[in-house]
């Protein structure tokens, strides 16, 4: 029996072979990430588009300590070769992030920002991990939120709402750039709670050619636990890694709170 590759394998196999279906069909009887890929990139798109919200717990549980936000994250360990530990924050972030959206049209400006500061959900994280792709030259940013749940859903409708909102605008640079922003819905599998994903692309002209920086997000709540999903880079950038980290975090930060019940 051939054994199962390790999970960055299946989003390697992405990267190759232009999200070949055959491909990752493939590795449909291997557990963990790497099927979790495979399963969102042969997966009909409408099987897959949910982004429901479910009731708010009725009754607030403790916050989650540092300790036990730190082992809900999801790591270089769970994805595999190539992903690293970031070495620093991407140098894409200054060049196309930090920009002023049109007067009057503030949700746009507060996305950029967001994005900008890395606050998809409106507070610092309580624990955070950065990854780096030395393949693709992505960067993933997964973060466990310190909002509480209602504030978590409050900023789950303002993610809702920007693909109407901020469909298309333009975002200029300090330095006069004037770039041109796309916004999406993205859908996610039924995990978590509450959940909504966006891509987003950032397009500019420099010295005669066309850059694009896109960026995939996942915002999911998991009961009284939240957390965020940047996936981003100036390549290509598959969503069905995303979702696939989106869903294994999901699991984990319920896995933690469980733990923590318990020990109550």
């Amino acid at each position: 029996m051939t054994p199962c590759p390790r999970p960055r394998s299946a989003a390697r196999l992405l990267l190759v072979s232009a999200l070949s279906a055959s491909g990752l069909l493939a590795l449909g009887g291997c557990s963990g990430l790497a099927s979790d890929v495979a399963r969102y990139a042969s997966a009909p798109r409408s099987a897959t588009a949910s982004a429901g919200v479910s009731a708010t717990p009725p009754q607030s549980a403790p916050a989650l300590t540092d300790a036990q936000a730190r082992s809900a994250l999801v790591t270089e360990a769970d994805l595999g070769d190539p992903w690293a530990p970031t070495q620093g924050v991407a140098t894409w972030r200054d060049g196309f992030l930090k920009a002023s959206a049109p007067a009057g049209m503030p949700d746009c400006q507060r996305l950029i920002d967001a994005l900008y500061g890395d606050e998809l959900l409106g507070a610092p994280a309580r624990a955070v991990v950065g990854l780096d792709d030395g393949y693709a030259g992505a960067q993933l940013r997964y973060q466990v939120s310190s909002q509480r749940a209602a504030e978590v859903d409050a900023a789950l409708v303002w993610l809702r709402s920007l693909p109407q909102k901020c469909r298309q605008f333009t975002a200029t640079t300090a330095l006069g750039v004037v770039q041109g922003v796309q916004v999406a819905d993205s859908a996610l599998p039924a995990f978590g709670d509450a959940r909504q994903g966006l891509r987003i692309t950032v397009t500019r002209v420099n010295r005669g050619a066309s850059e694009t920086l896109t960026l995939d997000i996942a915002a999911v709540r998991v009961g009284e636990d939240a957390f965020t999903v940047t996936n981003g880079g100036l390549g290509e950038v598959f969503t069905e890694v995303t979702q696939a980290v989106a869903e294994l975090g999901a699991e984990r930060l319920a896995e933690v709170r469980k733990q923590a019940r318990a020990q109550v």
